[in-house]
């Protein structure tokens, strides 16, 4: 069963959230993804991803017959909008080279193969900067791919990428370069531009290969 996307509206006030959750709840309902900011007119925005929903027209009334909730959309869900995610993190023109092969890539997949691939790029240098940024990836949704373009990577960026590749399904692709990170990528490219062009296909519906098949292999 698909995710069902909604976004709730609601006056700022303690307790609106746990009345929400109940209701799910109450319908045997999972929530798979949450997302909550405070808007510049004081109104709490609450968007969740549900899984498992029987009747979604009566929950949502039920939402709605709380006093504080001003208003429920159904949308579709982010998977479905923008679909699996590459992040490319790493300083200098190296990160833009790779952007731009994941880029067009990407682009041939979304137009003709009717897939759904985004790519999300930040400059970073620093062991501590990138190393963070890593972790952090455990709390991003619909991570795919991590490329790591840089010129010396190794440490706790080394130690930061084992951890996240032990908890979650993650393609790993690395450059060339110095470093740990090398030892424990999936794949190492000396190219950029081809880097990106094969994140994109490592994680593809319409050109998947088995990118940890070449694990020892540098291209």
């Amino acid at each position: 069963m698909p995710n069902t996307a909604i976004t709730i509206k609601s006056l700022e006030k303690k307790g609106v959230l746990d009345e929400i959750t109940n209701i799910i709840s109450s319908y045997g309902a999972n929530i798979s993804y949450t997302h909550l900011f405070i808007e510049k007119n004081n109104l709490g925005s609450i968007n969740l991803e549900l899984e498992s929903i029987n009747n979604l027209e009566q929950l949502l009334e039920d939402i709605k017959s709380i006093d504080s909730v001003q208003s429920v959309e159904v949308h579709s869900s982010l998977n479905d909008i923008y679909g699996k995610r590459i992040i490319i993190f790493g300083g200098g023109a190296q990160v833009s080279q790779v952007a731009m092969g994941a880029i067009t890539e990407a682009d041939r997949h979304n137009i003709r193969g009717g897939e759904r691939i985004s790519i999300d790029t930040i400059p970073l240098v620093g062991e501590d900067d990138i190393s963070e940024a890593v972790e952090a990836l455990s709390r991003l949704p619909r991570v795919s791919a991590l490329v790591l373009a840089g010129s010396l990577m190794g440490g706790k960026i080394a130690e930061s990428v084992s951890n996240v590749k032990s908890e979650h399904d993650l393609v790993v692709i690395s450059l060339n370069m110095p470093g740990g990170v090398t030892k424990i990528a999936d794949i190492v490219i000396s190219d950029p531009i081809q880097a990106g062009v094969m994140a994109v296909m490592a994680i593809a519906d319409t050109a998947i290969f088995d990118i940890k098949k070449l694990k020892k292999n540098k291209f």
